[in-house]
């Protein structure tokens, strides 16, 4: 697997300027590989909105926080940031067994969920407005999480992933390490009809007639660590999801080189799905946390 970086190990508290991540250790868990590291903001007016922000295979909770600049944001816009951390060898997240793609069926992605009910109860967090973003494998995982939960997520951001259920791999279990590797999916040779995609979502919680979390997907098109053909299949995915046909492309937007791709009605950030497809750009695309936070309609 070609990895972005492995970054420095970790203590329990991390500090970036005014910004302390904190780690938690009484959040419930479920028999998997990860912790839990939190960021709130002092003096937050409750209930706040909560992003559960999911780093890169070989990556970690304290270096996703400081890759990203959504702790500058948390404190201007009042909102509160948990940064799931894979401690499995390759620091990747479960993304590829049945139990993370199974709606309370354990797994990495409910120990997720277990931390944002955490966030709820002990931080102040307001349920109602729960979002996710992720890069690489933590793309791979908010595209789980909102397909899995949408009764948890109202919104997801995804840098450089492939569609929810993509990986899944027969016979990998929560606690595997590290977590299955789906080679067919990595390389973009995994296509599905958009209905087979949406289908897959839709079997995670088969009984969930609710909203659907809004989506937003960013790749490049010089990917060759997670190839650039799952960018169309998530967009199918999520268009199906969606019951979404029209769509409108727009070159060089946000910035040149970038094609933005809004399906139905709305803009930019009032759309159900909207898709980045940036040229030349290989792994990872860098994140645009402002536009997150606006997408995810935090601090308008």
């Amino acid at each position: 697997m070609q990895l972005l970086a492995t970054l420095a190990g970790f203590a329990a508290l991390a500090t970036v300027g005014n910004c302390q991540l904190t780690k938690v250790n009484d959040f419930k868990g479920t028999p998997t590989n990860l912790g839990m590291y939190s960021y709130v903001p002092k003096n937050l007016k409750t209930p706040a909105p909560i992003l559960v922000a999911v780093h890169h295979c070989q990556g970690s909770a304290q270096g996703y926080s400081t890759e990203t600049r959504y702790m500058p944001l948390a404190d201007q816009h009042g909102f509160i940031i948990i940064y799931p951390n894979s401690k499995s060898g390759g620091g990747c997240f479960d993304v590829a067994s049945t139990a993370s793609l199974t709606h309370d069926g354990g797994g990495d992605s409910q120990t997720i969920v277990n931390m944002v009910k955490h966030a709820v109860e002990n931080f102040g967090g307001d349920p109602e407005r729960v979002f996710t973003v992720g890069t690489s494998s933590g793309a791979m995982m908010t595209n789980v999480l909102v397909g899995a939960y949408p009764d948890v997520f109202k919104a997801g951001s995804v840098y450089s992933g492939v569609p929810d259920g993509c990986f899944f791999v027969q016979g990998a279990t929560a606690t595997q390490d590290p977590p299955g590797w789906a080679n067919s999916c990595a390389n973009g040779q995994l296509t599905k009809t958009a209905e087979e995609w949406g289908d897959m979502v839709r079997s995670y919680y088969p009984n969930y007639n609710g909203t659907r979390p809004r989506m937003q997907i960013w790749h490049g098109t010089a990917d060759n660590t997670l190839r650039y053909p799952n960018y169309q299949e998530q967009l199918k995915q999520w268009s199906n999801v969606f019951e979404l046909t029209e769509k409108t492309d727009t070159a060089n937007s946000p910035q040149s080189g970038y094609t933005m791709t809004i399906y139905g009605e709305g803009t930019a950030t009032t759309a159900q799905l909207v898709g980045y497809s940036a040229q030349g750009v290989g792994h990872s695309v860098p994140q645009h946390e402002t536009m997150d936070i606006a997408f995810f309609g935090i601090g308008s």
